[in-house]
């Protein structure tokens, strides 16, 4: 779609790039995020340009803020006179404060806790008033307000906390997959656990549409698995935005077999650091992630004890024609292609099912009630 200005002389087309867009504005900058080079501004960087050149039309961009290979822009917000930016580096949140004058942006670090997720809760134009979300696989979230003038925090408000986190602690490994990538993960156990595989683990990952996998707080998880002595894992597989478009686009459309490929360089992993063994360890995805289980399931049957597939696409040849289907078309690739339809007939978990087979324990659940996926997929796969 076309990115428009409206001024009062009229209606002009901006000469940007499609996966570019609008952000806010500072200091008479409009700022914008893009996924995709856009001249000398990089995929997922940010950048900026006088709001009087951006009504011509046609104007080049400034860079604020172009991200290092393990780094991601995951939320912008405009502060009266400042730019308050969250970066994920290498899956954990980082917040920095920006300010533009005549020689251009500097930055400013702001200091919260490390080893979690930030995000923006609120941001206004009338004061530089901003106040920030911070949450970690131990630590329920937490409030902070922003001074964005001095990059100045305060601790308002936090969660009560949901399980008992005395002893648990948090490591984050990388795993090779098959192309030699090295895929980040996180692993949450009780400190001092035997390295003889003995630990019963569960691992999830999503894998999809730029959406990173970030540390939460999940009292559930920590009451009923943590504190009865079991671990939990969290994959930063490719398709997914921890590193930007481009570990996005490495697992679109046919090229999504890398996903898959890390999702189980993952497992492995544990295996070799005796974190966990194939028969203590169980796996669980929803929706794009019940598609992930769905693959591995099949893919992989040796690595796991046990498969939780949650609200799944499973038949990859026909999920076009099923619920909100046809508009995953950039994701997946589409059975109009034949390049395309090749690639989905080698993975789709509901064409390889095979006779046979000692697959893993599977429980697959859906529901009527998604407006995205419908429950044909699971229910074939079940049947």
């Amino acid at each position: 779609a076309d990115s428009l200005v409206w001024t009062p002389t009229g209606i002009t087309k901006l000469d940007i790039p499609q996966r570019t867009f609008a952000a806010g504005m500072v200091d008479g900058q409009v700022v914008f995020t893009t996924s995709e080079p856009w001249g000398a501004v990089p995929s997922g960087a940010i950048a900026s340009a006088p709001l009087a050149a951006v009504v011509s039309g046609r104007f080049t961009p400034e860079v604020i803020l172009a991200p290092g290979p393990r780094q991601s822009i995951e939320q912008t917000a405009d502060t009266k006179n400042r730019l308050v930016v969250v970066v994920n580096d290498n899956v954990r949140g980082r917040a920095m404060v920006f300010t533009h004058a005549a020689k251009g942006w500097t930055s400013t670090p702001v200091a919260l806790p490390d080893n979690a997720s930030v995000g923006v809760a609120d941001a206004g134009d009338r004061n530089d008033l901003a106040f920030l979300t911070v949450t970690g696989f131990l630590d329920p979230t937490s409030l902070w307000s922003l001074d964005a003038a001095t990059a100045a925090t305060k601790r308002v408000r936090t969660l009560p906390a949901r399980f008992d986190a005395t002893g648990l602690v948090v490591e984050q490994f990388e795993a090779p997959s098959t192309d030699g990538t090295k895929v980040p993960y996180f692993i949450v156990h009780r400190r001092g656990i035997k390295l003889d595989g003995s630990t019963p683990t569960i691992m999830t990952a999503y894998g999809g549409f730029e959406i990173s996998m970030t540390p939460s707080y999940s009292g559930s998880t920590g009451k009923l698995w943590l504190e009865r002595g079991g671990a939990y894992v969290l994959a930063n597989i490719r398709g997914g935005g921890e590193f930007g478009p481009k570990w996005h686009d490495a697992g679109r459309k046919t090229k999504r077999q890398v996903i898959y490929d890390d999702f189980a360089g993952v497992a492995k992993d544990l295996f070799a650091r005796k974190l966990t063994s194939p028969q203590k360890l169980g796996i669980y995805g929803g929706s794009n992630g019940g598609l992930l289980m769905g693959v591995e399931f099949n893919q992989h049957p040796e690595l796991w004890k046990a498969v939780t597939i949650q609200v799944p696409l499973l038949d990859m040849i026909r999920y076009e024609d099923i619920a909100a289907g046809a508009s995953w078309v950039d994701e997946y690739g589409s059975v109009k292609n034949p390049d395309e339809r090749a690639f989905l007939q080698t993975i789709s978990p509901y064409q390889n099912l095979k006779r046979g087979v000692a697959y893993p324990e599977p429980y697959i659940w859906t529901t009527t009630k998604d407006d995205r996926v419908g429950p044909q997929h699971a229910r074939k796969f079940a049947a």
